[in-house]
């Protein structure tokens, strides 16, 4: 754990004594955050509609949720049913972009801090229809539906507002969203249908579903070279990851059989430089591989010296184990609002 993640998370008297302190800002940040969720229900905050549909994929918490792959998984529903869609995020770090680009090579993918800007762009290129990554608090654009994520592996461990937790807005603020997702990267199937049952004591008659982001494979970061899971297996593994809950990432590594893994987390969209590439391949000495995400790789990549150990990342796929059918229905939604879009809309690039 980071500094921050052991004040949110550890049990230890210090990271007690450490959120108490925080109690006061915690609930001064929960209420401005009310307060500026009423300027927008009032209308004293102007909500920018387009004519084309906008679904959200965001959360509460800070990071680890899974929106990305929640996204690219979306993305790719959508074209199966027949529609146009751009992906459109803030692209903070600018790795985000690149995942997007590597798991849907033919989604246009549009990075503005001006998200409602960055929707006219997708309309404007000859999309029908957009998915926004990470939305739900960028309250500006209007959408036909939201989509919010919930981490089992976080819910259990606090639900505290920041500063003193990891949480963006209070739990109350799931009321507004149309659909809410449990993913799982570590954790099993029964804690997250616990979760799922909890949330709706908080945000009642609002449909829940159950995704597991499941690892289906190892990609070699240089050459796209795929091998098996089993790899991992009695190897001894350095794994790296500087992700929003690294320490779930670990997790799933640590139940693929390693014999033996080091882990090192650095800050969520770190930009990895030469000497931290340097440090964790002397820190990897005796290991047989160097294991990270892909949002890592796509950085890694390009610093990895080609006679050091092999980076590799680990391909995830969403699996959708409960609530299928209020997701398709949703994303029905989507492509049945697309009949509004003015037939003026550019050829698409």
């Amino acid at each position: 754990m980071n500094a921050i993640e052991r004040l949110w998370y550890d049990h230890s008297l210090p990271a007690a004594i450490g959120r108490l302190a925080l109690v006061p800002p915690s609930a001064l940040y929960g209420a401005i955050m009310r307060a500026r969720g009423a300027l927008y229900e009032r209308g004293t905050l102007t909500v920018h509609a387009l004519p084309l549909p906008v679904l959200s994929i965001g959360n509460v918490s800070v990071g680890g949720t899974g929106k990305t792959p929640l996204a690219a998984w979306t993305a790719t529903r959508l074209i199966t049913l027949g529609a146009r869609p751009a992906i459109v995020m803030r692209g903070y770090g600018g790795d985000e972009t690149l995942v997007h680009a590597a798991l849907n090579p033919g989604v246009p993918v549009i990075a503005d801090a001006d998200r409602v800007r960055g929707a006219a762009r997708a309309r404007a290129s000859g999309c029908d229809c957009v998915v926004l990554d990470d939305g739900f608090q960028h309250r500006r654009l209007a959408r036909t539906a939201d989509w919010v994520l919930i981490s089992a592996e976080q819910f259990v461990r606090s639900r505290r507002v920041l500063p003193a937790g990891p949480l963006r807005e209070p739990l109350s603020a799931l009321t507004r969203a149309h659909l809410i997702i449990v993913t799982r990267k570590s954790a099993t199937l029964a804690t997250a249908e616990s979760v799922a049952e909890r949330i709706l004591a908080v945000a009642p008659g609002v449909d829940t579903a159950v995704c597991r982001l499941a690892p289906t494979g190892l990609v070699a970061a240089g050459d796209g070279a795929r091998s098996s899971l089993d790899t991992l297996r009695g190897a001894r593994v350095m794994a790296l990851a500087a992700i929003g809950d690294p320490a779930a990432f670990f997790a799933q590594l640590q139940g693929l059989g390693a014999e033996e893994l080091r882990t090192v987390a650095f800050p969520d969209h770190h930009a990895f430089t030469a000497r931290d590439v340097e440090r964790v391949i002397a820190s990897a000495a005796g290991c047989d591989a160097a294991v990270c995400t892909l949002k890592d790789a796509v950085k890694l990549a390009p610093l990895w010296p080609h006679l050091a150990l092999p980076l590799l990342y680990v391909s995830q796929q969403a699996e959708i184990e409960r609530g299928g059918m209020a997701l398709d229905a949703s994303l029905a939604g989507i492509v049945a609002a697309r009949a509004n879009i003015s037939s003026t809309a550019g050829t698409a690039g």
